[in-house]
């Protein structure tokens, strides 16, 4: 992430934190990592994972794409690559990404928020998508739905995927 997308990120979080009257321990707490760490990425330093940053949106109660809405590079880390593309305002909060997996790329998504579900269509590539043991395989033009709120994976092979991601997050009240 260059140097300007990192100071916006570590601006929006900080900010975020405050708005809930949190401390850096607090948070750093809540989403398992190290308190110095959270201290660099809200100075705007650091190299934050793609999990690190989801930890964070979990714990402070917004969508991924809320967290990350203020960035126009994409987000990227061990081959993936994501881009929030656009963020719904209505009730269930839905947000649509631009996902791409280098070859061979094994991604572990760690659980979202209670409720959540994603929707996946290959556009190019070859992708295997979804909850431990119960994955599919994609080719272009398929589409899958999965519940997100588990460990899921994403898995290419010799060719890089292309992909539209939806995640819809559970309504409000649904899933406290």
């Amino acid at each position: 992430m260059d140097e300007l997308s990192l100071s916006t990120l570590g601006h929006h979080l900080q900010s975020l934190r405050q708005e809930r009257g949190w401390s850096l321990s607090q948070l750093a707490t809540a989403a398992g990592i190290a308190k110095s760490n959270l201290s660099r990425l809200e100075q705007g330093n650091g190299n934050p994972t793609l999990d690190t940053i989801w930890r964070l949106a979990v714990q402070l109660k917004v969508p991924f794409g809320t967290l990350v809405a203020p960035i126009s590079v994409p987000l990227g880390e061990d081959g993936v690559q994501v881009r929030l593309i656009d963020q719904g305002k209505d009730s269930p909060q839905v947000d649509a990404y631009w996902m791409y997996c280098a070859p061979h790329t094994l991604r572990q998504a760690e659980a979202h928020t209670p409720g959540t579900r994603e929707s996946l269509t290959l556009i190019s590539g070859w992708l295997e998508a979804g909850p431990e043991g119960a994955t599919h395989t994609l080719s272009p033009g398929d589409t899958v739905s999965f519940p997100a709120d588990q460990p899921h994976r994403y898995r290419t092979r010799d060719a890089g995927a292309t992909l539209l991601l939806t995640i819809v997050y559970a309504e409000k009240g649904e899933h406290s």
